[in-house]
């Protein structure tokens, strides 16, 4: 088989897989429902109207990212550089709440040989999915339904009224209603009386989720007419078009960061050059990686046990020092900057004990170092940019800055 047909053949099965993955995702994150049970035991309850439900999130959410992809391959065409169609990313769904993808990349096949040419390739992506990202969010918000639209997905909120945030986010609440629920299935469980006691008895553990918010979400909701219909952040999952708006502004900002390659590093690096590209990268990714640990570890009774405490810190200080390995530099300094940058997270929340970062940034710092880099390769050409192409890249600032949230989703074991 000629190489071109069976690279069309592998990007055609990933697009198809991660349709298939994030559809999915969406049915899991929207209505609960997953196609499989405990121990991958398929869900005989998961009909095909579940799966098409969950398309009302993975094809907004898919248009965006591919109008993404679509604005770096069409820019490349324009310049005469040879790119690969996207290549998805699909994910299984319910693994680290995942949307059902990680994304998708282009390949640039040829050398990319000026700062002009880096910058309206990577611009180009984030500009293009973020207007389609803006009409998804806008939509989704001006056909907010009313507040009892809710209900639906959680039927014991309406004893609460409107006012059942109050009530039912608390270890309480979570509690009563398991326990609750367990009486009510007795029969179905084939529980005894002595058994329906004892489970009774055992920890009640439920994982509450909150979905960040942007800038973008944030003024969006100032022009909503009726406020009760504001989904509450712990149940803005069950709204598929705002839930599909905020993973596209979510993967648009991290492309957007000002480091190594990625889209944002391509647009520092066209603005200002190597040397500023290099200084601004490096501390977008030290303060990317002090936000990502702060909080890890407290001064303080441990309730885990002082050796578990040491183990933990000896471990962050050699993630750290091996992040800090994309920066370059000699070994002892690394491990100099590593055992610094833990001092002062543990000295700052133990000033501040309301201080706390987002661990789940730590992998993407990981990532980012290890693979993507923090440097930015030089080019063959490098002039100045004229004044249409500094304007767009201030406008992508912005576009960062609407679409960056520090914690995208927050995770709380309730009733535990």
């Amino acid at each position: 088989m000629p190489e071109e047909r069976r690279r069309i053949l592998i990007q055609i099965g990933l697009f198809i897989a991660t349709f298939m993955t994030t559809t999915l995702a969406g049915t899991e994150w929207v209505y609960g429902k997953s196609i499989w049970l405990a121990d991958f035991v398929w869900n005989d309850q998961y009909s095909w109207t579940d799966f098409v439900n969950g398309m009302y999130f993975s094809v907004p959410f898919l248009l965006i990212l591919t109008v993404h992809e679509f604005g770096h391959y069409f820019t490349a065409m324009y310049h005469k550089i040879r790119s690969t169609l996207p290549y998805y990313i699909p994910f299984p769904p319910g693994i680290f709440l995942s949307p059902g993808t990680m994304g998708a990349v282009i390949r640039i096949k040829d050398r990319v040989r000026s700062n002009r040419q880096h910058f309206d390739i990577g611009i180009a992506g984030p500009l293009a999915g973020f207007v389609v990202a803006v009409a998804v969010v806008v939509y989704g918000f001006a056909t907010l339904p009313p507040a009892e639209y809710i209900y639906q997905f959680h039927p014991e909120y309406e004893k609460f009224g409107l006012n059942y945030a109050d009530s039912v986010y608390t270890n309480g609440y979570v509690v009563k209603y398991a326990r609750e629920q367990l009486r009510l299935r007795k029969d179905e469980l084939k529980l005894t009386d002595e058994q329906l006691k004892k489970a009774e008895k055992e920890p009640v553990g439920l994982m509450d989720v909150q979905v960040g918010s942007t800038l973008l979400f944030e003024l969006c909701k100032v022009f909503v007419a009726d406020k009760s219909r504001i989904p509450n952040p712990h149940e803005l999952m069950h709204y598929p078009l705002l839930l599909a708006g905020f993973f596209a502004l979510f993967f648009t900002s991290l492309n957007l960061l000002p480091i190594g390659q990625l889209d944002g590093g391509h647009i520092l690096y066209g603005l200002f050059g190597w040397r500023t590209h290099r200084r601004v990268a490096s501390v977008a990714f030290v303060l990317l990686l002090f936000y990502a640990g702060l909080g890890t570890v407290r001064i303080g009774t441990p309730k885990e046990g002082l050796p578990l405490v040491v183990l933990s810190s000896l471990g962050i200080m050699v993630f750290y020092y091996l992040c800090f390995g994309a920066l370059g530099g000699s070994r002892r300094d690394r491990g100099m900057y590593a055992v610094l940058m833990f001092a002062v997270q543990v000295l700052l929340t133990w000033v501040f004990p309301a201080a706390d970062g987002y661990p789940g940034w730590m992998l993407f710092a990981f990532v980012v170092g290890r693979f993507v880099g923090v440097p930015h390769p030089h080019s063959d050409i490098e002039q100045p940019l004229d004044t249409k192409r500094v304007i767009l890249g201030w406008i992508s600032l912005l576009v960062f800055i609407l679409s960056f949230t520090p914690a995208p989703l927050r995770l709380e074991i309730l009733g535990g």
